[in-house]
């Protein structure tokens, strides 16, 4: 133990440069951090730890997610397609529209029953039930199709909510499902009035055909964005939908006035093309979010893949806009249930209260420390300095979210990081009170205490790993701080403090030990 190859020497001193390289941007002061940032090679340490919500301030939003409306667009998808295959099997009804979570049909000829049925069962997910009356039969979705819409939307919901903030710049938001249709956002840094006004826009973005005059089935009608007295009837089916954007950029007309610049994928491409060509001379309606935005005539095909959409926007709705077509469409509107804005005053106290207990438990480790093994409680000390470095180093690297939770679990490793030392040097003290040599006190001393260090760090750390993967938000942060000073205080403990014993040996050939 009392040898160290070179190769470890290297690597233990490349190791504690990195810590306090990495964890310097974080004491300098915002003017120095901010020319960093703007300054240094990409490769050079600019990044800091991210302060959460609760030092930080931002806000706090719980939404609740509208699953009803996906429920009913799902079965107005099962009444066009029951609709479209009655049609081709030449089966007359007198009526059919739709029902909670499916559809109900009234035949002319009872005799129709079980192709009808038929037809349906080829639906996935449908449970049939035939009513007292036997023309007509109800199709609606059971229970395993009804899961899966309802988790499908709240992961799909929570998804393009995190796209959305990430947008914004945003460093670290918690975003998570919380009760069955519900997502909690919280934004450290964030403006509550502009986060809900990119999170509550629904954005689903539809391409209609403009249904013929007249026309009455299959027919749904908007009304204007700039004039909600006006309506426009259009086909029910989209030629285009949202998910066929491929990309949206806010950008300008011939004469300056802001558009967005939308781009499709091929499959909308494709189909956007193939419309288009047979459908020359007719208009077609751009529908957002229930509205018209403009009813273009499709003077000949569009087969580019790309195209504009005006509706008499400002830079910043076209830049609002761009973002959530990027983005992507809510599955279903969402709807504020609470909201809370967390000011920077509680966010500088929790601060400088974790400061001032910080400082304090260091201190008193370090004076601890050197009044109990003198010369070697020295190079504890600055192991101990080490080991604070690279927990900071390693959480700017990371770009992790420092919480309250985090920084007592930051005050606890300071604690803990010693007790590596205070096992070996007690062994030490054991072993030259036995009769043993200088050096094969120390040899013994670090090969004894070995198992016990590694078994105590090993038993905390599998705390912590439970801790984050069963906890949420504050518990997460403390696991975090917990499990990567753990780690890096058995690297400063063992390799750090006995490197520096071993120098001290080689330079003085000392024939007692100052503990």
């Amino acid at each position: 133990m009392i040898n160290i190859a070179p190769w470890k020497i290297f690597l233990i001193l490349a190791t504690c440069a990195f810590g306090v390289l990495y964890s310097l941007p974080n004491v300098v002061g915002v003017g120095a951090s901010s020319w960093m940032k703007n300054s240094l090679p990409g490769w050079m340490p600019t990044k800091t730890v991210n302060l959460g919500l609760d030092l930080r301030g931002g806000a706090h939003l719980l939404y609740e997610v509208d699953v009803d409306v996906v429920f009913k667009e799902r079965a107005d998808l099962m009444l066009q397609d029951l609709r479209t295959e009655l049609r081709k099997s030449k089966i007359g009804y007198t009526r059919i529209g739709t029902i909670p979570n499916g559809v109900r049909v009234k035949l002319r000829d009872a005799g129709d029953s079980d192709a009808v049925r038929k037809i349906i069962r080829e639906t996935r997910n449908t449970d049939i039930i035939t009513s007292k009356d036997s023309l007509t039969i109800e199709a609606t979705l059971n229970d395993v199709a009804l899961k899966e819409v309802f988790d499908q939307t709240l992961s799909q919901s929570i998804e393009i909510v995190r796209r959305r903030i990430d947008e914004l710049g945003t460093t670290e938001p918690i975003i998570q499902r919380q009760g069955d249709n519900r997502i909690l956002i919280q934004a450290p840094g964030a403006n509550a009035d502009q986060l809900k006004g990119i999170i509550g826009t629904t954005a689903k973005l539809n391409f209609h055909l403009v249904a013929a005059t007249g026309k009455s089935g299959g027919v749904k009608t908007f009304p204007y964005m700039d004039d909600p007295t006006r309506k426009l009837g259009v086909q029910r089916r989209a030629i285009i939908t949202g998910e066929m954007l491929d990309g949206a950029q806010p950008a300008f007309d011939q004469n300056g006035r802001p558009v967005i610049s939308f781009r499709l994928n091929s499959a909308g491409a494709r189909r956007f093309c193939d419309v288009s060509r047979k459908n020359v001379g007719k208009p077609f309606a751009i529908v957002l979010d229930n509205e018209v935005i403009s009813a273009p005539v499709i003077r000949e095909a569009i087969c580019g893949g790309q195209g504009q959409i005006s509706g008499g926007f400002t830079v910043e709705e076209a830049n609002n806009l761009a973002l959530l077509l990027r983005a992507g469409a809510l599955p279903a509107p969402m709807r504020v249930m609470e909201e809370r804005t967390v000011g920077p005053s509680l966010g500088a106290d929790s601060v400088q209260a974790g400061k001032i207990a910080s400082m304090i438990g260091l201190s008193l480790v370090l004076i601890f420390m050197l009044v109990s093994y003198g010369l070697f409680g020295f190079f504890a000390d600055i192991a101990l300095m080490v080991n604070v470095a690279l927990i900071f180093a390693v959480l700017s690297g990371l770009q992790a979210t420092l919480t309250l939770p985090g920084i007592a679990g930051i005050v606890l490793t300071v604690g803990m990081a010693v007790d590596a030392n205070v096992l070996v040097f007690e062994r030490i003290r054991e072993e030259l009170s036995s009769g043993r040599s200088v050096m094969s006190a120390i040899d013994e001393g670090y090969s004894r205490a070995m198992s016990t260090i590694v078994d105590s760090n090993l038993t905390t750390l599998i705390a912590a790993i439970i801790l984050f993967s069963f906890g949420t938000g504050p518990v997460k942060g403390f696991a975090v701080t917990l499990g990567i000073g753990i780690m890096t205080s058995y690297f400063s403990a063992i390799m750090v403090t006995r490197l520096l014993v071993v120098i001290w040996l080689r330079r003085t050939k000392p024939t007692e030990i100052p503990i």
